[in-house]
């Protein structure tokens, strides 16, 4: 039995969710978010959304709180977005977005060219702040985590990409010798 399955799930004004099939459609004043969810039937009752699995799988709970917690996130998605910060920590380490592409400069022999995947905007408000937002909060942390992978934050100096209000842990640096 999933306790977060078992939860309905509030459904806010200006929400509507309809399924077919497999196919969960979330459909809100920012946007629509469609996603393919197996072994679960969903079921409206006073603006709360319930959720039952399908008997015909050896452990329906598996699925079960995964897909409430998806639906949870789309329907947040829908209503208000998602927002991920990028801090850039390096000299002369910095970012621009042109266009559909988001450039990058990270101290490599060449510049980072990021195209923009649809559904995300990104603003760069000073070279050392990337700022992503979207309605799928799935695509908004696969391209921050993309973005991040270029230029994993170092422990010696601190120098990388960092999510904001991350910190690093600091090693010592050698010891002197003798």
């Amino acid at each position: 039995m999933s306790k977060i399955g078992a939860k309905p799930i509030k459904i806010p004004n200006g929400v509507t969710i309809t399924q077919s099939g497999n196919l969960f459609v979330v459909q809100g004043p920012k946007g629509k978010i469609e996603k393919s969810l197996i072994n679960v039937t969903m079921e409206i009752k006073e603006e709360q959304l319930h959720l039952t699995p399908n008997n015909n799988i050896t452990k329906p709970s598996m699925f079960w709180g995964t897909a409430s917690s998806i639906i949870r996130g789309m329907i947040e998605g829908v209503t208000n977005g998602f927002i991920k910060e990028l801090n850039i920590v390096g000299v002369g380490y910095k970012a621009a977005v042109a266009g559909k592409n988001l450039n990058l400069a990270l101290g490599f022999s060449h510049p980072v060219n990021l195209p923009i995947p649809t559904g995300i905007t990104v603003e760069t408000p000073k070279p050392t702040i990337i700022i992503i937002k979207g309605i799928d909060k799935e695509q908004v942390g696969q391209f921050a985590a993309l973005i991040r992978s270029y230029k994993m934050p170092e422990p010696y100096l601190g120098k990388g990409i960092l999510y904001k209000d991350e910190k690093i842990i600091r090693k010592a640096g050698k010891a002197a010798g003798k």
